[in-house]
């Protein structure tokens, strides 16, 4: 049996496992547009506002993969469409949008948001933070969800893990980068802390969406831009515009995504429903990250072909800013409590992890990737 066709068997009979429970125990209830039926699973329609344009089939797409898994374990019952940046909300008001009610669910990076609240860059990424594998660990299993879970409250949001996009490149620049007095005066696009550290290292930064980039870069409005990694990058074609692609992207060593559902709509879905949106996400998410891993490679090797000069940070970039990173963290956490516990566990979890990954990951990746 082909995988698709057991992931739609299984989706159609979970499907009818949840409705014959919901039509015992569950009474109809509405969310978004419903048309409720007794003894039956309500129709509930929603919209969903992403940040990120249609172009960029993998992250884009995992919102896709969100609805089409719903509709599928839904029997039709509960569809999301899905909006790409800019057609029902900008790209980067996602998170209001969701707040507000505009919209029912969103997806975003959340370290857009921290002008809102800089503990939220904990949801996506912060720099020198986890890899993929420990930033999903300590969401998922490590306590990370329920610290962030009092900063989503405040702004009427229900968070679910939405993919990760593996370790990201350090963006493309018009110069070289040889040292940290390269970074002074530099424009660059960058969000997040990440920012905040280029920044403190002298650069200039600006925080646009990806469909913004590009022009931006082209006509010299910024001199340099990260985004994520090769197949996107390419699919963007910032390789056209700028000559050096620099690596790590040391901000983001494994930066999730998430699925952001209004509170008051999500505590109106029936349990089964609630059940089946956890299991979609789940699906979106993983199958993000596979994609990523597979498409980045052949991507890199084409732009490579292409001109592309790879170039990596010198160490003593790498250096400045991992010192501006740990007082930026220190200056947060004296001001705010709630970072300040959120950080502490944090840090906590990524001693460990590291000490756990420094053994047998790391041996095998010094030996093999060189």
């Amino acid at each position: 049996m082909k995988r698709r066709d057991f992931v739609r068997n299984s989706g159609l009979a979970a499907s009818a496992v949840l409705a014959g429970a919901c039509s015992r125990n569950e009474p109809a209830q509405h969310a978004g547009t419903t048309e409720g039926q007794s003894g039956a699973l309500p129709t509930v329609t929603w919209r969903l506002a992403s940040s990120f344009p249609r172009t960029l089939d993998t992250i884009f797409g995992a919102s896709e993969t969100l609805a089409k898994q719903l509709e599928l374990m839904s029997g039709g019952r509960f569809t999301i469409r899905c909006y790409p940046a800019g057609e029902l909300v900008p790209g980067l008001q996602v998170l209001d949008a969701v707040q507000q009610g505009t919209v029912q669910v969103g997806h975003s990076a959340s370290y857009y948001y921290v002008g809102k609240n800089p503990a939220l860059a904990f949801d996506c990424a912060v720099p020198f933070g986890l890899t993929a594998r420990q930033q999903i660990a300590w969401l998922e299993e490590g306590g990370g969800a329920e610290l962030l879970e009092p900063v989503f409250s405040q702004f009427n949001v229900v968070r679910f893990l939405g993919g990760n996009t593996g370790a990201q490149m350090g963006g493309w620049f018009r110069r070289e980068i040889n040292s940290v007095e390269d970074i002074k005066g530099l424009k660059m696009r960058i969000p997040g802390l990440g920012g905040d550290v280029m920044t403190r290292l002298g650069a200039t930064v600006q925080v646009l969406a990806g469909g913004d980039i590009y022009p931006a870069l082209e006509r010299g409005a910024i001199d340099a831009t990260e985004w994520i990694g090769p197949y996107d990058d390419e699919k963007l074609g910032f390789n056209k515009v700028a000559k050096y692609y620099y690596y790590p992207g040391f901000w983001e060593p494994g930066p999730t995504l998430s699925f952001y559902v209004n509170k008051n709509q999500w505590e109106q879905l029936p349990a089964a429903y609630q059940a089946m949106f956890r299991a979609a996400a789940t699906s979106a998410a993983t199958q993000m990250l596979a994609r990523y891993d597979a498409r980045n490679p052949e991507a890199l090797a084409r732009l490579e072909q292409s001109g592309t000069q790879l170039r990596p940070f010198p160490e003593s970039v790498l250096t400045a800013a991992k010192r501006e990173t740990d007082a930026l963290f220190d200056a947060y956490a004296q001001k705010d409590p709630t970072y300040k516990k959120i950080y502490e566990g944090w840090t906590k979890f990524r001693e460990s992890s590291h000490h756990w990954f420094s053994k047998p990951e790391h041996a095998y990746a010094s030996f093999a990737f060189r």
